[in-house]
């Protein structure tokens, strides 16, 4: 796949990490390789948004579900920090309800639901359930996944018909 760096709207991201990312897109076949181009941007990015994204979606693709799950969770950590949140969903439930369409917030439980898709692929149902439980309670348009995904983990089995 060829795309022309100069092309791209990524705001703030240096034009080195922008190439470093490009060349694991382009490396995307080899794992390997686009695995060094993938940890040399986050490297070079440091704790850039974009680039968290990025990362988080390329080992989410690649199947690697417990990178994912790590770049997901300094996500939200990081808003966490940033925003201020309190440690404990309780404590951070009227914020998140008040706050959810500002941009960070907004992105914050947008991993946090991530983490419960992730959980699930991991077979670690009744956490992913908890996640998506409560993600699911402040994220009434269904703008992350964590409705669906909850949905799924909690459906009724139908009995085989006869």
């Amino acid at each position: 796949m060829q795309t022309a760096p100069e092309k791209l709207s990524w705001s703030d991201i240096p034009t080195e990490v922008k190439d470093l990312l490009m060349q694991a897109v382009e490396q995307w076949e080899d794992t390997t390789k686009s695995e060094q181009y993938i940890y040399q941007a986050l490297e070079k990015a440091g704790d850039n948004y974009e680039v968290l994204i990025g990362v988080y979606r390329y080992f989410f693709y690649k199947n690697q579900q417990k990178m994912a799950l790590k770049i997901a969770q300094i996500v939200l950590d990081k808003i966490k920090t940033e925003e201020q949140l309190p440690e404990s969903w309780e404590d951070q439930k009227p914020r998140l309800i008040q706050d959810k369409e500002q941009p960070k917030i907004r992105l914050y439980l947008n991993a946090y639901a991530a983490t419960g898709y992730i959980l699930a692929r991991l077979g670690e149902i009744e956490q992913a359930k908890q996640i998506t439980a409560r993600v699911q309670e402040i994220d009434t348009k269904r703008e992350s996944s964590a409705t669906t995904v909850f949905e799924v983990l909690t459906r009724v089995p139908e009995e085989d018909e006869e």
